[in-house]
């Protein structure tokens, strides 16, 4: 029996235990509260201190925004279901989360692209370095979004079994398609040329600002300009590191094994953990933000 649109999904979650939901709900809601605290810190910190009011951390302030976004696509009903004890979610449903996980994960591959190059730009042509980097985050954006609606619209023309479910807590992309009756060819093809066209182009557009940053920062004859030069980079260099080998580890695992213990893992992985330790690898590594975070908690301490 094949069906389209009149159909729900089931969410299998990260366990079937019952014993374990009760400490997964917990788990993930404080995960995700302090996803959303963190990030929305970073904002306010980079906002209230004029400062900090530079295209480099214009990018940093839209990485926190997509990574909080990016988590309430896919945690707030995942606990919901927990919550309710029921695994459902409506086709309209497992589309639309689809295409923002899609959205806000693309749109971080090129915020952490434009990071690199803005860091590039910052050190090695400095006195241009703010013509174009506003520009270039709303085509990130514009292009994250075609993309999303364009996998989703390419589902639409998938035939559904009643098997339906699916064996991690969101709607993923590449579940959805397994779990088609219909012809998927166009639909995997798709999803192997976007992986390579955008992780291929971000990847290799971070490798050649930082072979350039690289260069240029030996160029630097006092050890102090030399330090101060490589701290700025620091931080992005940790949350690259984090998002593409995460994001290596879902495509790896996905294609030497079926496990669908690994498949959760690596989603949870993919989705959840960068979005929590961004505002601490930044908040850590950059002496600016954390003094900006200093002076953003004294205020609001004054004023309770």
């Amino acid at each position: 029996m094949e069906i389209r649109n009149q159909t729900e999904f089931l969410l299998l979650g990260l366990t079937e235990d019952p014993a374990l939901q009760p400490l997964i709900f917990s788990l993930f809601l404080s995960m995700y509260l302090v996803t959303i605290l963190g990030n929305l810190l970073i904002i306010l910190a980079v906002s209230s201190d004029s400062h900090l009011h530079t295209p480099m951390y214009f990018f940093l302030c839209s990485l926190s925004l997509n990574d909080i976004c990016f988590s309430t696509s896919t945690i707030p009903k995942m606990l919901l279901n927990i919550q309710t004890q029921d695994q459902s979610i409506t086709y309209t449903g497992c589309l639309s989360q689809v295409c923002f996980v899609i959205i806000f994960a693309v749109l971080e591959n090129f915020l952490l692209a434009l990071m690199a190059y803005d860091r590039y730009v910052a050190i090695c042509h400095p006195l241009s370095y703010t013509t174009i980097m506003n520009l270039l985050i709303l085509t990130s954006l514009s292009i994250s979004t075609v993309d999303a609606l364009f996998d989703t619209l390419m589902i639409l023309r998938l035939s559904f079994c009643t098997d339906l479910e699916i064996p991690t807590f969101f709607c993923e992309l590449p579940q959805i398609i397994k779990l088609a009756c219909s012809d998927t060819l166009i639909n995997n093809i798709l999803i192997y040329v976007e992986t390579c066209i955008f992780g291929g182009l971000s990847l290799s557009g971070i490798i050649f600002s930082y072979i350039h940053i690289v260069s240029s920062i030996s160029r630097i004859p006092s050890s102090e300009g030399k330090q101060k030069a490589f701290s700025t980079c620091g931080s992005h260099l940790s949350v690259v590191s984090l998002f593409y080998g995460t994001a290596f580890g879902v495509y790896i695992s996905s294609a030497v094994t079926d496990s669908t213990r690994k498949t959760v893992v690596a989603s949870v992985m993919y989705t959840v953990v960068p979005p929590l330790l961004n505002p601490f690898i930044y908040s850590l590594r950059n002496r600016d933000v954390k003094e900006a975070l200093r002076k953003l908690i004294s205020r609001l301490t004054s004023l309770l």
